[in-house]
């Protein structure tokens, strides 16, 4: 995490009454807890690896095999309001069938008052739009689909 958004968020946290506040992001987690004195706590915590999947049966059948998808999704890296364009009245900064490079802006997810820019991972064209503007996202919740340039003509 970057430690100037940790600290706009222990400054958000302080003139409030939220005791506690929770952050993931692939293997990170960083959890803000008010302290018995009112201060804030800040706790870095490694997320446990994932558990080991179960052996299939010998005799099961074999999976169909499903396509892979091609191109990537983009997912909120947490809990907010999603943007599609930097304020209101503004064109959005992406539409479907618009070609993107990585570290592109995509939209906005607002989270405690602080709008933080989401970026395209790669480059491609974006091939779905997934929320609606206005709209509360979820932690992991699937924002775009960007698919290979080579893959979308």
């Amino acid at each position: 995490m970057d430690t100037k958004k940790l600290r706009a968020l222990v400054q958000i946290l302080e003139g409030t009454d939220v005791s506690f506040f929770e952050w993931k992001s692939g293997d990170e987690r960083w959890t803000l807890r008010r302290g018995p004195a009112g201060e804030v706590v800040t706790q870095q915590v490694a997320a446990p690896p994932p558990a080991p999947a179960p052996a299939p049966a010998q005799e099961a059948a074999p999976p169909a095999s499903a396509p892979a998808p091609e191109g990537v999704q983009v997912c909120s890296p947490f809990v907010g309001t999603f943007y599609r364009a930097p304020s209101p009245g503004m064109a959005p900064f992406v539409d479907v069938g618009s070609r993107v490079s990585p570290g592109d802006a995509l939209c906005i997810v607002e989270a405690m008052k602080l709008m933080n820019e989401i970026e395209a991972e790669a480059g491609g064209v974006i091939t779905a739009i997934l929320v609606r503007n206005g709209d509360a996202v979820e932690y992991g919740q699937p924002l775009f689909e960007i698919a290979p340039a080579s893959a979308a003509g």
